[in-house]
């Protein structure tokens, strides 16, 4: 079998918007979708492509009839060209106050889970109010992780590691801890769970996931970790239902420390199991690297970074 020719080296530097454009192809490893995003034909990219492997002399793509994936060397000048590319946007994005009277203006679609929803509406769309009047934010919470460049969003809001790689991530607000939970009078009826095996003889509330199955709850003490799915009583999709549910005395809920902290401020609920929780995880804002970044979405940027510094 013959190995396909690698490219010679020419002497002409790739231009900038070739280089986008193999970020974007390589991103979504289809030249369909990436001639989509950058409002060309997947031929004029795909002739462009060849080009920028002959300047550089290297293949930067693996291509088949049905998919197309980055080599080894496409992967590394991947990574490299996403940093620069993003630095290159807050470059230009710096000079914005300069132009006319640097007013910021557009929409901004973000998706997120519920309750990331609301601490978004908590700690940055007050502040986006306040500087940014003319930027109209559109929020849409969806539990199920969605592809926001398919569905037509400028970011999204996730737990860092359910981020895909190839997305830039912002860090926001403090890390999103997990908690179990019940009603003090639902306690006193069925006891007080010591370990975590001893919710096999309670109540429990479970959380589906948006693909239908059910959360299974984790929990580690030191390098002791367990994994368990307990007696469901009642089934919820969202964990302030979840929480609500816990504190009308219906079982012991496993929900994000968020959804129940006014509820244990407040002593409906008391937590349980403290010592078993496993430790806090990263709540990032997320968008791609592979785009310019409009004004807009900056803006928001900014303000989300503005709240991780003030805590």
């Amino acid at each position: 079998m013959t190995q396909p020719s690698i490219p010679r080296p020419s002497a002409t530097r790739p231009s900038l918007s070739d280089l986008a454009a193999f970020v974007a192809v390589a991103t979504h490893r289809s030249f369909r979708r990436a001639a989509d995003e950058l409002g060309t034909a997947p031929s004029t990219l795909s002739h462009a492509m060849r080009g920028l492997e002959e300047r550089l002399g290297v293949r930067l793509l693996n291509r088949t009839t049905r998919s197309v994936s980055p080599t080894e060397a496409g992967v590394r000048l991947l990574a490299s060209l996403q940093t620069a590319l993003a630095s290159l946007d807050d470059a230009l994005d710096s000079v914005a106050a300069f132009r006319g009277s640097g007013k910021v203006a557009g929409m901004v679609r973000i998706n997120a889970p519920p309750l990331g929803i609301a601490l978004l509406i908590r700690e940055v769309l007050p502040r986006m109010a306040e500087r940014f009047p003319d930027v109209t934010v559109d929020l849409v919470a969806e539990g199920r992780l969605v592809d926001i460049v398919a569905g037509g969003f400028d970011a999204g809001l996730r737990l860092g590691d359910t981020i895909p790689r190839d997305m830039i991530a912002v860090r926001f607000g403090r890390p999103v801890g997990f908690v179990c939970v019940a009603a003090p009078g639902y306690l006193k009826r069925a006891g007080l769970p010591k370990t975590p095996d001893d919710l096999m003889r309670h109540r429990c509330i479970r959380h589906r996931l948006p693909g239908g199955k059910l959360y299974r709850w984790e929990f580690e003490r030191g390098k002791q970790t367990l994994v368990l799915d307990p007696p469901g009583a009642l089934i919820l999709d969202d964990d302030r239902l979840m929480a609500e549910a816990a504190a009308q005395g219906l079982g012991i809920a496993y929900v994000a420390d968020a959804a129940a902290t006014a509820a244990l401020k407040t002593k409906q609920l008391r937590q349980v199991l403290s010592g078993w929780m496993p430790a806090a995880e990263t709540l990032s804002v997320y968008y791609p690297g592979h785009r310019a970044v409009p004004p807009a979405l900056r803006a928001f940027l900014d303000i989300v970074k503005e709240s991780g510094r003030g805590r």
